[in-house]
């Protein structure tokens, strides 16, 4: 059986076992803490619950511990997708209520905690991890986490290998350049194509307007702000070698690796060919090992999809339906009908031909959610399947893999949008034309600075609502949709990818392009 065809059978069993899983096991949830045994009583009257132990950390990466809840926040009530249809509360005053109440509502959702205090903290519902389900998916998870670390092992390896050999393979002239300039051009193009597309629809569709969302309209406008110039500093590592140390850092390797395989090119002709060889070398040895990985690519989604859907299931879709919607219905016309027309336009191969070709590593993607992830997965597919030289795919695929994020940038105007048309409508926020020319060249910007992990693009989103003043709040609500579509905008920018990788080396005068057994050859 062909590998996409596996893939294939292995995500849609998968699913089967999750939804399996769902119906013959108890779901409890969990909001990440423990409780004290006795609710705080003040003037005879219980006022909420202590809270003694954080045990889980249910926020994406990058949103600030000001936000999280912390030992010692007494919890007054806890509201299950506030504002909502299916909103659902509990006060606090004793424990046993708080635990059936979470056991009642399950996994799944956005958990607004209200505070004695008077402060708000928001955070996932996620599987109570005592519960028998969680019990079941426990070696689900184990396997499912042994095959991201073996994608996650041959990230840096693999990024800095291929990008200094790509650009030493080039000459680092006038090849350099032209390369340069058509793989940045279309990596800049299809981006505003993306947001351009995703404002036009959010604005015809306008899922924010008249929404219930829950959210207080006299929020404090313009919690912090971001300096965009932070995205090119951090491209420049103080210590390349501490720059090795995290995945999230890729764009650091990117710049260090350019530079380097750039100035291997004009070394003298001894130190050149040694320094040469000894990265293609590396590069064929990380390549033989992304190819062992590769054959477990169908039972790594198997676990994937088994750990995704049997912890919360589809109950995840249905709120924000019109938003989502929006998002989705942009993806798809993105990947569906944009990126086609330019692959069979500028770059004259078949979409079809081509996706069949790319299936594994758009798979990969959807399971994962992680471009940096799938990034192995889409060298040896551009490779083997695609049939693109070493020369392009190493140049144009690991730089796709962190600036170019179509689906990310998409997904961001339409989030930012769509809170903005809620507070637009619900409070006395203008939503004029300038922010929304402010919204386009945000979510260009904070795609190329996102990280090729998953969650990145929602992190992102805080930068943008903050460049527009709104209250940084209004994202957590998104966190319950946010994995399904994670799982899809990952897809769209790898797809991106490989259509760019296609186009550039079509460009380059390379042939065969997706032909099972086809020689093809690089421009001498």
């Amino acid at each position: 059986m062909q590998q996409h065809w596996k893939i294939m059978v292995w995500l849609l069993a998968g699913v089967l076992v999750g939804l399996g899983l769902q119906r013959m096991t108890e779901a409890p949830g969990s909001i990440g803490v423990q409780f004290a045994a006795e609710p705080i009583v003040v003037d005879g009257n219980a006022v909420g619950i202590q809270i003694t132990r954080v045990t889980a950390q249910l926020l994406p990466k990058g949103r600030s511990t000001s936000e999280s809840l912390q030992v010692g926040d007494v919890v007054r009530r806890v509201v299950i997708n506030a504002g909502m249809a299916d909103e659902a509360a509990v006060d606090t005053d004793s424990p046993a209520a708080l635990t059936a109440f979470l056991q009642k509502e399950g996994a799944g959702g956005v958990a607004t905690i209200e505070l004695v205090s008077g402060g708000k903290r928001s955070t996932l519902v996620e599987l109570d991890p005592d519960s028998s389900r969680s019990t079941w998916l426990a070696p689900f998870r184990f396997l499912a986490d042994i095959f991201m670390r073996l994608l996650k092992m041959l990230i840096m390896p693999l990024v800095l290998t291929s990008i200094i050999t790509g650009v030493a393979g080039l000459g680092g002239g006038s090849d350099f350049g032209r390369m340069g300039r058509r793989t940045f051009g279309y990596y800049v193009t299809t981006s505003f194509f993306a947001v351009g597309l995703g404002l036009i629809l959010v604005n015809l569709i306008q899922p924010g307007n008249g929404a219930r969302l829950g959210l207080s309209v006299d929020a404090d406008f313009g919690q912090r702000s971001e300096n965009w110039l932070d995205i090119l500093r951090r491209m420049i590592p103080e210590n390349v070698f501490g720059a090795f140390t995290g995945n999230a850092n890729m764009l650091q390797v990117i710049f260090f690796a350019l530079l380097f395989g750039f100035f291997i090119t004009k070394a003298p002709e001894k130190p050149k060919k040694i320094l040469t060889d000894l990265f293609e070398a590396a590069f064929d040895i990380v390549m033989r090992m992304a190819s062992w990985v590769m054959k477990l690519v169908p039972y790594g989604v198997f676990c994937l999809i088994v750990k995704v859907v049997g912890e919360t299931g589809f109950d995840v879709f249905r709120p924000l339906g019109a938003y989502m919607l929006t998002v989705m219905l942009a993806l798809i016309i993105h990947a569906g009908v944009v990126l086609p027309l330019l692959l069979k336009v500028v770059g004259k191969i078949s979409p079809i031909a081509w996706v069949r070709a790319m299936s594994p590593a758009l798979m990969t993607a959807f399971s994962t959610s992680s471009s940096a992830l799938t990034l192995p997965t889409t060298l040896n597919t551009l490779k083997k399947r695609g049939k693109v030289s070493n020369r392009t795919s190493s140049f144009v695929a690991p730089l796709g893999a962190t600036v170019n994020m179509d689906g990310t940038a998409l997904y961001e105007c339409i989030g930012v949008v769509f809170l903005a048309q809620y507070y637009a409508s619900a409070g006395n926020f203008e939503l004029t034309l300038s922010a929304q020319v402010t919204v386009v060249m945000a979510a260009f910007l904070a795609s190329i600075g996102a990280a090729g992990i998953p969650s990145a693009g929602l992190v992102m989103m805080l930068t943008i609502l903050s460049a527009l003043k709104l209250p940084l709040e209004g994202a957590a609500l998104l966190l319950a949709v946010d994995r399904p579509l994670d799982m899809c905008r990952t897809t769209v920018n790898v797809w991106s990818d490989t259509v760019g990788s296609a186009i550039v080396a079509a460009r380059e005068g390379e042939t065969g392009l997706a032909e099972s057994g086809s020689d093809q050859h690089a421009p001498s």
